[in-house]
């Protein structure tokens, strides 16, 4: 998947499944999507615009609770997703308190696009509402979430598949690469934008630094002719010229002077 989507991969396991420790259940499951994400955050620098959430079967559980508490995700993949725990079970029209996972109360909350992909057979119009392949999610499950999505993504409904083998199918992996590239076309394309705003501004105030600066340093003063500012010179050279000059010491007297008060041997 790596090679597809030219993305990296951080994958764990939740507790109590894989090489996990500790004990399945629901909040051990929010607080080991939580603690992914922190790590992510705090020891890689990942920021939230450049994250896809993954979530399959009861995996998308933890992912739409994380989904739906932080905004500014780059998006989210539903694979196989259930619309409670409950709800895999019985067909049950309300949610009760007793249930888990209540994606179908939270999927409303998530703001990035989502993509779901699950299965069905189309051999008759009853098999699409009565049964599905996938022997474990009923496809309705799929259908009501993305219904509910805010950002709705082109969803992939794979006909013929299973419950744990959908990413085999060659569908699967060129739809998923063409919602990675799409994410990252609208996110050059929001980039864009913003810098572009910006830059506006920055020339708008710019042009208003401009006419305020020019305003200051162009005063509009009287312009002077030069003959008046020669005939002012002309009269203050005439005025020094008529002034008597002040008598000055002869040396002689300076001689004496000096010898009187000790300044000259």
């Amino acid at each position: 998947m790596y090679l597809v989507t030219l993305s990296n991969l951080p994958m764990y396991d939740y507790s109590g499944y894989g090489q996990s420790t500790g004990k399945p259940t629901e909040c051990n499951t929010y607080a080991d999507i939580d603690a992914a994400y922190k790590c992510l955050k705090e020891k890689y620098g990942v920021k939230d615009e450049q994250l896809i959430l993954y979530g399959q079967s009861v995996g998308s559980g933890p992912t739409i609770d994380l989904a739906s508490r932080v905004p500014n995700l780059r998006g989210v993949v539903l694979h196989s997703p259930i619309l409670s725990g409950l709800r895999v079970l019985y067909p049950v029209k309300r949610t009760y308190w007793f249930d888990i996972y209540k994606n179908i109360d939270k999927i409303g909350m998530v703001n990035c696009p989502v993509l779901v992909i699950h299965n069905f057979s189309a051999q008759s119009c009853s098999d699409m509402q009565h049964g599905t392949a996938d022997e474990v999610v009923h496809y309705s499950h799929g259908k009501q979430l993305w219904e509910l999505c805010k950002e709705k993504y082109e969803p992939l409904w794979l006909s013929g598949g299973g419950h744990c083998n959908l990413e085999l199918y060659p569908e699967f992996i060129k739809h998923l690469k063409k919602f990675v590239l799409a994410l990252g076309k609208s996110k050059s394309a929001s980039t864009g934008s913003k810098q572009a705003t910006k830059d506006s501004v920055n020339q708008s105030k710019q042009s208003e630094n401009g006419k305020s600066e020019a305003f200051e340093l162009r005063p509009e003063l009287p312009e002077v002719s030069r003959n008046s500012l020669d005939s002012r010179l002309d009269k203050s050279k005439k005025t020094e010229k008529n002034k008597p000059e002040k008598s000055r010491m002869s040396t002689d007297r300076v001689d004496w002077f000096r010898r009187r008060k000790g300044l000259v041997w």
